[in-house]
């Protein structure tokens, strides 16, 4: 049995690079789009300025991709470092899609990401949209390779066990590729991405215009990056519900976790607007419900139930004691591989074999463990319920704020008068970090949200991880968040430095502003 502090501190040291890499992506994602966009207007209408904004946010995208490989690279290490015993159970599984993402995606968008920033003068306008437009499918393409890998892990599908090799092995590829879990996690994020590269381009143009400075490039900047971001977080709010379907399907704990709803009702479920968990009394100290609201968004009907976390927790405890008979008889075939009786009650009790493992955190061996051991774990195989609700909730809110803020961009930009809104202005720059605090509760929330699983149903989270010494995952932390540290204050620095200087590094001059403003 591992030591549970080695656990912990495993998980923490994947959860610190992993939240430090995430700064990096979703502006990757976004700009990605919005540089085609940009580009696209550049080649139709032949205005040198949207080859300026090319040019300009181009070199933006360029620092923070270069960031986000440098913290990416040592992420999949973890797994091997880390990570031991998952990467042997489901390595053969959660290797395949990393693979291919590393052979094909990656190296798409690192070659198209060269000639983007090398090829203006060696491509044709066709040819360097052509080349921009790969790197954004490069990079939209790695995305959703890794969230394939991490999708399942919370719906783990297309694989069996195999009691030879003691490991899960990949029976349908293609059921892993268009897994519903992993899918509606792919369309989510991307969006949401897309919405920080909206939030990113609109902020800095409203402190141009703010300041008065490079008008006409603020003005068009800020045009597209309200039609675009307005598309985007509509998206994200769409497909966020689309994501809580999938999660109502196939994670039930992490759903009424993240509703507080501690048990079941009559459908449809009415909506937790606002709560108090109180995980001693099993119960909420207080409410502010909305009826019928969770049943129709999570079940997509009006009679179908929605189970609450005491029954949820009552399931999983006969799981529990079904997978222990699954464990006793998969090491009574290992000790006969002849034992009919041991294959027929193994082949029973298989598919609760990983809940049957939950019991393994308190005895060693399974069969051993007391009831008091069985309750405790099933009251851990649903997750703490108050940083679920509240962390969800606050994401929820950030979407909807940036929701207003683009449609009240997108009609002023319209209408031409988002210049003579300062208090637009100044929501759209102050706005800044809201993608970024929004997108990490998502994560969280994921993330979270699937313990005590590794793979949900399948692997919990305690057996997962390597022999560790508590020391040396201290030391490698450390050294993590310091590196990792320098290079967000890097990456910072040379943002600031660059946007405060603007395109070119100079201010339009004042015959050019006054004929922008007359074309404009």
């Amino acid at each position: 049995m591992i030591d549970p502090s080695v656990v912990d501190l495993s998980r923490l040291q994947f959860a610190a690079t992993a939240l430090y890499h995430f700064l990096f992506v979703p502006l990757t994602l976004g700009l990605s789009w919005l540089l085609v966009a940009m580009e696209a207007a550049y080649v139709m209408s032949g205005k040198p300025i949207y080859k300026e904004m090319v040019l300009f946010w181009g070199k933006l995208y360029g620092i923070n991709f270069a960031l986000g490989v440098t913290t990416g690279l040592t992420m999949e290490f973890q797994f091997g470092t880390n990570w031991a015993y998952y990467s042997h159970y489901v390595g053969d599984i959660f290797g395949a899609p990393l693979a291919i993402e590393g052979l094909m995606a990656f190296f798409l968008e690192s070659t198209m990401a060269g000639l983007f920033f090398f090829g203006w003068k060696r491509l044709s306008r066709v040819g360097h949209l052509a080349v921009t437009m790969l790197m954004a499918l490069g990079t939209n393409l790695s995305a959703v390779l890794i969230l394939i890998a991490n999708g399942w892990m919370q719906d783990p599908v297309g694989a069996v066990f195999n009691p030879i090799t003691m490991r899960m092995e990949l029976t349908d590829f293609w059921a892993l590729v268009f897994n519903p879990a992993a899918q509606a996690k792919f369309v989510h994020t991307v969006s949401a991405g897309y919405v920080t590269g909206s939030v990113f381009v609109l902020a800095i143009s409203s402190w141009y215009l703010m300041k008065g400075r490079h008008l006409e490039f603020a003005r068009r900047s800020f045009r597209i990056a309200a039609a675009f971001g307005l598309a985007s977080a509509l998206s994200v709010i769409v497909l966020g519900d689309e994501s809580g379907y999938a999660v109502s399907e196939s994670q039930k704990s992490k759903l009424a976790a993240i509703e507080a709803m501690w048990k079941s009702e009559a459908a449809p479920a009415g909506f937790n607007l606002l709560a108090w968990p109180n995980e001693d009394k099993q119960a909420n100290d207080w409410e502010i419900r909305v009826p019928y609201m969770l049943g129709l968004i999570a079940t997509r009907s009006t009679d179908k139930a929605l189970p609450g976390i005491r029954e949820i927790r009552a399931e999983n405890r006969k799981r529990i004691v079904s997978g222990i008979e699954a464990i006793a008889a998969l090491e009574a075939m290992r000790k006969n591989p002849q034992d009919a009786e041991a294959k027929d009650r193994f082949k029973a009790h298989e598919k609760d074999m990983g809940y049957g493992l939950l019991v393994k955190k308190y005895s060693e061996q399974a069969s051993l463990a007391t009831p008091e051991m069985i309750d405790q774990a099933a009251m851990d195989s649903v997750p703490k319920v108050a940083p679920l609700f509240w962390i969800f909730r606050f994401m929820v809110l950030a979407a909807f704020v940036m929701l207003a803020l683009f449609v009240l961009a997108f009609w002023h930009s319209t209408k031409g008068s988002f210049e003579s809104r300062p208090w637009l202005l100044k929501w759209a720059f102050w706005s800044l970090p809201l993608p970024w605090l929004a997108i990490h509760s998502g994560w969280i929330v994921a993330e979270y949200g699937r313990q005590p699983w590794t793979v949900h149903g399948m692997l919990p989270t305690h057996l997962s991880a390597s022999s560790l010494s508590a020391a040396n995952l201290w030391g490698s932390l450390a050294g993590f968040l310091g590196f990792y540290t320098l290079l967000l204050i890097a990456e910072m620095f040379l943002m600031f430095k660059y946007a405060r200087r603007g395109p070119e590094g100079h201010d339009e001059p004042a015959a050019t502003l006054q004929m922008a403003a007359v074309n404009a």
